[in-house]
């Protein structure tokens, strides 16, 4: 082997250990990005599951309020109930269609 092919031999050598530091760099990277995205999933989740959470408990305090009865609003609620009830109808239609 010649000296020129020594260099040359080197040379590569460097290289290919480079790349291979980059390779195990963008290894490490990717696993951890993998990571981060794994629990902002979790997270998203979590944020949906609340608001879903915090949506049914909005119905039925708006459910709630619309049933309060005071004896201005007596008449007023019982048309929401009446509404409420015919809603009920159509979704049991629907249903059963």
């Amino acid at each position: 082997m010649t000296e020129e092919d020594k260099k040359l031999l080197n040379t590569f050598e460097g290289t290919l250990r480079h790349f291979m530091y980059l390779y195990e760099n963008l290894m490490q990277e990717n696993a951890s990005l993998r990571q981060l995205l794994t629990e902002k999933e979790d997270q998203l989740k979590h944020s949906a599951q609340s608001y879903k959470e915090l949506e049914i408990k909005y119905t039925n305090l708006k459910t709630a309020r619309i049933i309060s009865i005071h004896d201005k609003e007596l008449k007023d609620t019982k048309q929401r109930l009446a509404k409420l009830v015919r809603e009920v109808d159509k979704c049991i239609a629907l249903l059963n269609e």
